[in-house]
């Protein structure tokens, strides 16, 4: 019933992994695999909305032994194409939300009542002494907060952990103009969606107060002005060294230990011969925050992604004289085309349609990544042509574009190699009108005294350089705080395998160890924009709540483990199930 070359996304329901399998064949192997232990049954078609260009498919609904499931075929000349598969709930331990949502009191007269919040903070007062979490969450931004949010509905105990003072403060510590390049409609964090006179765009500090008012309404036990020192495997979980912010040390017992730090690591090293010599001031991109003690100033900013943009932007308003060193071409759309042609699912037009956040969410998880280049490489062709004139005018100022090296442009980017691509929200007008320079196609070859030398021979001179150079794979942050040949054995994350520039093969399919196993028991990675984390915080909620419930689960395609096995049959037993 499916195509030669047919793609299954399986989201947890079938593999407990986030799998796209690839071709007859191997979903045949997969299938008979996973199909005997799933038990699945009650297939049928559901109502939901149309997709464009997808005129033979369904909406579906399944159970297995486990979960209830969603789903989506599509049909190309009477066969399968693409189907999805997800898991939305584990069977019987459903969220308990609609109908069956908390009652929050019982009606009767009680002397050894208990409110709710003396209960919360006796929880708290236990937690990390008398009481251990399940999962300790690394990181209090939206994908740790997303993700205490999943696991608090379905009863899992979790402890978040914030270095910074305050929830939200890795927003509010950035530079003082930045606002979300993505639309209100994309950006819903998980129970709790951004009222209907929120700004299309978010400021950073109403971000940043945003998701501290989130951890407050939601009653996430998170500890902030918090440090994680050290973490070792011991025995079945981890024992985790977090410093207060009172000085107290503690040890945490957890089963599971998520890094949900970001999308990326540490902020790469600036190596750059010479710095050690520049009389002004010279930092990374992540240190910038406040650009308007260098008003008259001369400012280099090297970098071409979006970081490198802003920055520039920042730089200027503030009275700086800016120039851009552009070491490879960006992909840049505008903002305003982006929003039209390119976030048609999360508009408010989709909501008129009846299209929620979690309808759209559905329908990108449908369409694998494997599938997208097709769609993205039409869309951009559109963007090019309706922009002529703009890519014309930065082509004019010495802008450097591509819309990457298959032409799918901005999105695969992102997914591919999260860096090199700018929704322009600003600063390439100030390119095409020279109020920015540009000094495209070289990189630094050394920095000086007073500026830097290009590796074409060009010399900037400088008062202030800001290294918009990009960060590390998630997985150096494992390096700091557990060991090296952690990180080394769980590789690199994100990135499909594309095989692009900063994206090597073999090829994923999903992901690198995003939001699912890894080959270090018992470690996770969650992060990603606010969509990103938004759903898949879901995916990787429900494998840590069959983890906590003990569920007999066989996890397909795990990649290999420390001592070099692999996950295939055996998996419950190697997890400990």
């Amino acid at each position: 019933l499916f195509h030669e070359d047919a793609i299954w996304r399986d989201l947890v329901a079938f593999t407990w992994n986030i799998r796209s399998i690839d071709g007859q064949a191997a979903i045949a192997a997969t299938m008979e695999e996973t199909f005997a232990r799933a038990e699945p049954s009650g297939w049928r078609i559901v109502d939901g909305p149309e997709v464009e260009g997808e005129p033979d498919a369904a909406w579906l609904r399944f159970e297995t032994a486990l979960v209830s499931g969603f789903g989506r075929v599509v049909l190309q000349d009477g066969k399968a194409i693409r189907l999805m598969t997800m898991a939305e709930d584990i069977r019987g331990h459903e969220e308990p939300r609609g109908a069956t949502r908390p009652r929050g009191t019982t009606h009767r007269a009680d002397r050894d009542r208990q409110t709710w919040s003396e209960a919360r903070d006796r929880r708290r007062a236990r937690l990390g002494r008398e009481d251990q979490p399940e999962v300790l969450i690394i990181g209090g931004g939206q994908g740790g907060l997303a993700l205490g949010a999943r696991l608090k509905a379905l009863g899992v105990p979790a402890l978040i952990v914030e270095r910074n003072p305050r929830a939200g403060d890795s927003w509010r510590n950035r530079y003082r103009s930045l606002t979300l390049h993505d639309p209100v409609w994309y950006d819903h964090m998980p129970y709790l969606e951004f009222p209907e006179t929120w700004p299309v765009f978010t400021p950073k500090d109403q971000m940043g107060d945003w998701l501290e008012a989130y951890a407050l309404a939601l009653d996430l036990d998170l500890w902030t002005g918090s440090q994680v020192l050290h973490a070792r495997r011991e025995g079945a979980g981890w024992a985790v060294t977090v410093r207060r912010g009172d000085g107290e040390e503690v040890t945490l017992t957890p089963r599971e230990l998520v890094f949900a730090t970001g999308a990326y690591g540490p902020p790469r090293a600036i190596d750059w011969p010479g710095a050690e010599a520049f009389q002004g001031a010279l930092y990374h991109s992540s240190a910038h925050d406040d650009a308007r003690r260098f008003a008259g100033k001369r400012a280099v900013v090297v970098g071409g992604g979006s970081s490198a943009h802003d920055v520039a932007v920042d730089l200027w308003e503030a009275g700086a004289e800016v120039t851009m060193v552009q070491r490879r071409p960006s992909i840049v759309v505008r903002s305003e085309t982006l929003m039209e042609l390119g976030f048609a699912l999360y508009s408010e037009e989709a909501v008129r349609r009846g299209i929620t956040v979690d309808w759209a969410d559905r329908i990108g998880a449908a369409l694998p990544y494997a599938a997208m280049a097709e769609g993205q490489r039409a869309l951009y062709e559109r963007i090019r042509l309706r922009d002529a004139d703009y890519y014309a005018r930065l082509a004019q100022a010495g802008y450097a574009f591509d819309f990457g090296e298959d032409e799918t442009g901005l999105m695969l980017r992102a997914l591919r190699t999260a860096s090199g691509y700018y929704i322009d929200v600003g600063a390439c007008s100030l390119i095409a009108e020279g109020q920015i320079a540009i000094a495209s196609g070289a990189g630094v070859a050394e920095v000086l005294a007073q500026g830097l030398r290009l590796t074409d021979g060009r010399v900037l001179e400088a008062d202030v350089i800001v290294a918009c150079t990009g960060y590390q794979s998630m997985n150096e942050a494992v390096a700091g705080i557990v060991d090296r040949a952690t990180a080394d054995a769980v590789g690199p994350c994100w990135g499909l395998g594309s095989g692009v520039r900063g994206d090597p093969g073999p090829w994923q399919g999903e992901l690198r160890n995003m939001w699912k196993p890894t080959a270090v028991e018992g470690l996770w990675f969650h992060g990603g924009n606010l969509a990103l984390s938004r759903f898949n915080s879901r995916l990787l909620a429900l494998q840590l709540k069959a983890r906590s419930l003990g569920l007999p689960v066989v996890v397909e395609g795990r990649p290999a483990s420390l001592d070099g096995s692999v996950e295939g049959a055996s998996a419950a037993a190697q997890s400990g199930l």
